[in-house]
């Protein structure tokens, strides 16, 4: 937390000069014999002669004095007390001692004194809705918004003209403060405080606090504020908090106008756990709203404190291998489900939304073409590429495809007057499954997909997950998109084509994905099958949503494939020579494929940036008994294991330090941490063990 100072009006209760408030005796024995006290019931002080200086002499006094009935004069004082008619502003000697106003009375500390029109006429409290000793206020009975004198209501403040100098001293659009006080007048008590610009720094404050005295009414709050040192690095985690709005506060009785609530991230998600419990004041109050006495009834408590489960550094590693691109990392324990990293490229000052956005940096936030404000992670939803083919080949083995079937991929096939490519232009040749993932041939999957139809892919793919949050601790999760023949007749209102299989088949058409939906997929297949949800807190227990539809053997088989597509395939990128590694790459079209005149594909440097690849990687890796699933999506990237494959290595070499087992490794001199390992992982994972007679081999680099 640090101080934040808030400029807040006092709609009805206009503050006097910050000098002390002093009459001669002549002076209020005028005043009172125009007025009928009430004097509280409470101890009054008997002396202030002697006390903090309250006794002058020899010295003029010019102040300003606010009538009752609304009017006020700058005047001075003749030496015998009386007001000098001639001047308005030269100060006069007075002889003799100035006597304060109730000098006579004998106790002021606690309530203060009042006239019959409900008029405090001083009290010594610095809360709001009192004043300090000389502050001359007025409160309102009831809550009709002005005090009344004689029966007509009267306004000490000239609002316009107030908002109008808030507004110069704060560079705050004069609609804006209009805006918020004609918004939020009626939702304060008459002797609470509307706040109307909050966040001024201290050339602001001292500005405004110099010209104050000019100003009654106003004042300026000095309070605690929420403050987040790591800024954008976890800003899409955190959230933030600010002040909360007409419809929070009617959906909340407990909040009050000026109380800070979440808005975004876990500031939201855990507003109550977070927020704690006021406290309450039982009062005691007489017939005109005064009070009278106050206790304690109920003591505030604050709100939990909890441990999260990300870790620092890692997740500032996982920020510098993005190196500004746009995109999103998550680092995943996938036998407890706790995320360890979650980043997302760019992000925000989360800073600027606590202490009170300014309208050219929202605008800024708003416009900007990279959407800073979106939380890529589980707010953007991406066609998966062929990371979706970890999907499909469980899916086949599940239907009865033999894992040892081959098909053989040309680099294209038809379908009537349509061609669909693989990527490799000259293809792959004959493929089974195994090698359908370790080389991305797209052939392959064109081909079983057809001959198992898009009602059973659709019902898989929705039984693992996706199409609907993952329940992760975040607001706004999205569901991404599975598609199938009735969603494209609802919202398209077109019938489903075979087509429209085949690309669903290599994750491209309508199928959509959040990137921690790849991620509890993905540690699925390594902890046997369990969808778990994705844990924010440490303490937070195992938690399964779910269970990948697929015996144990065929999960099995995917992560083998995995485990050789990272020591010789298009996920090499992210093969060690220390510790046990899978992956799979994808890119994912945006737009039709863009062809040359030569029918060659465009390169990516060639395309626009919006109609570039994302480039995604899919990969695990265990070493020491810790095992972590690491997710990279980059949009606009281009090539998977070009571009988030060097990420996602990246992020296990600070996991599991460098790969001294490497074939020309070289120890620097200076000594290294050797990396962190976080969390625990109980049990061996399926498919870790190679209990088969072929291992793999790892190709030398």
């Amino acid at each position: 937390t640090k101080k934040m100072y808030k400029l807040t009006l006092y709609k009805y209760v206009p503050h006097f000069l910050k000098w002390r408030f002093w009459m001669t005796t002549n002076e209020f024995d005028k005043y009172k014999s125009d007025r009928e006290y009430v004097v509280n019931d409470a101890k009054l002080y008997k002396k202030y002669q002697d006390n903090d200086g309250f006794t002058y002499t020899n010295q003029a006094k010019c102040f300003r004095l606010y009538h009752m009935l609304g009017a006020h004069k700058r005047f001075t004082l003749n030496a015998d007390g009386t007001r000098n008619k001639k001047t308005t502003s030269q100060k006069t000697q007075i002889d003799g001692c100035f006597h304060i106003i109730f000098d006579m009375l004998d106790d002021l500390k606690e309530n203060g004194v009042y006239d019959k029109s409900n008029i405090i006429i001083m009290s010594d409290h610095g809360d709001k809705g009192k004043a300090q000793w000389g502050t001359l206020l007025y409160k309102p009975a009831g809550s009709t918004g002005a005090y009344k004198t004689n029966s007509a209501p009267v306004s000490f403040l000239d609002i316009p003209a107030t908002l109008a100098q808030i507004s110069q001293w704060t560079d705050t659009p004069l609609e804006q403060l209009q805006n918020r006080y004609n918004q939020d007048r009626f939702k304060t008590k008459p002797f609470e405080a509307l706040p109307l610009v909050s966040g001024l720094d201290f050339g602001q404050v001292a500005r405004i606090e110099a010209e104050l005295v000019n100003w009654p009414g106003l004042e300026i709050m000095v309070r605690t504020n929420r403050y987040y040192p790591e800024k954008d690095l976890f800003a899409h985690v955190l959230g933030y908090v600010a002040e909360a709005n007409s419809a929070e506060m009617e959906k909340d009785p407990d909040l009050a106008m000026g109380d800070l609530v979440g808005k975004a991230g876990l500031e939201l998600e855990l507003e109550k756990r977070l927020r704690g419990h006021k406290g309450l004041y039982q009062m005691e109050v007489d017939a005109h709203g005064r009070m009278l006495a106050k206790s304690l009834s109920e003591a505030p408590s604050a709100g939990q404190e909890l441990a999260l489960s990300l870790d620092r550094d890692l997740q500032q590693a996982a920020w510098d291998a993005l190196a500004g691109e746009a995109g999103c990392v998550v680092v995943m324990e996938p036998d407890t489900g706790k995320l360890r990293a979650l980043v997302t490229s760019p992000a925000y000052d989360n800073n600027l939304f606590a202490a009170g956005i300014s309208r050219r940096d929202w605008e800024a936030l708003r416009t900007s073409k990279r959407y800073p404000l979106q939380n890529r992670v589980i707010q953007s939803v991406y066609p998966p590429g062929s990371v979706w083919k970890l999907l499909m080949a469980v899916f086949f083995l599940e239907n009865g495809v033999d894992p040892r079937e081959t098909v053989f991929c040309g680099g294209q096939t038809k379908l009537g007057n349509q061609i669909f490519r693989c990527w490799r232009r000259g293809g792959h040749g004959s493929q089974t499954l195994e090698q359908s993932l370790i080389n991305s041939c797209d052939v392959y999957y064109y081909i079983m997909a057809e001959r198992l139809g898009i009602d059973k892919i659709s019902a898989f793919a929705k039984q693992c997950g996706f199409g609907r949050p993952t329940g992760v601790d975040l607001p706004h999760e999205r569901s991404g998109l599975v598609p199938s023949r009735d969603w494209k007749q609802r919202y398209r209102k077109q019938v489903w084509v075979r087509g429209d299989t085949f690309n669903t088949s290599i994750g491209q058409g309508f199928t959509l994905v959040t990137p921690i939906q790849m991620a509890v997929y993905v540690s699925a297949m390594l902890n046997g099958g369990d969808l778990l949800k994705p844990q924010l807190l440490e303490d937070a227990p195992r938690e399964v949503r779910g269970r990948i539809p697929a015996e144990l053997g065929h999960l099995r088989f995917v992560v083998q494939a995995m485990r050789r597509t990272a020591g010789g395939g298009t996920a090499k990128v992210v093969g060690r020579h220390d510790a046990d590694m899978g992956g799979k790459t994808g890119t994912a079209q945006v737009t039709k494929l863009k062809m040359t005149a030569n029918d060659r594909r465009l390169r990516t440097a060639e395309l626009a940036y919006l109609h570039r690849d994302h480039a995604w990687i899919a990969t695990w890796g265990s070493k020491n008994g810790k095992t972590y699933v690491v997710i990279v999506m980059v949009e606009h990237g281009g090539g998977g294991s070009s571009v988030a494959g060097p990420v996602a290595k990246k992020v296990y070499e600070y996991l599991f330090g460098p790969d001294t087992a490497a074939p020309g490794y070289r120890a620097p001199e200076a000594p290294q941490p050797a990396g962190r390992m976080l969390g625990t992982v109980s049990g061996p994972l399926p498919g870790m063990t190679n209990d088969s007679n072929d291992p793999p081999k790892r190709r030398r680099r």
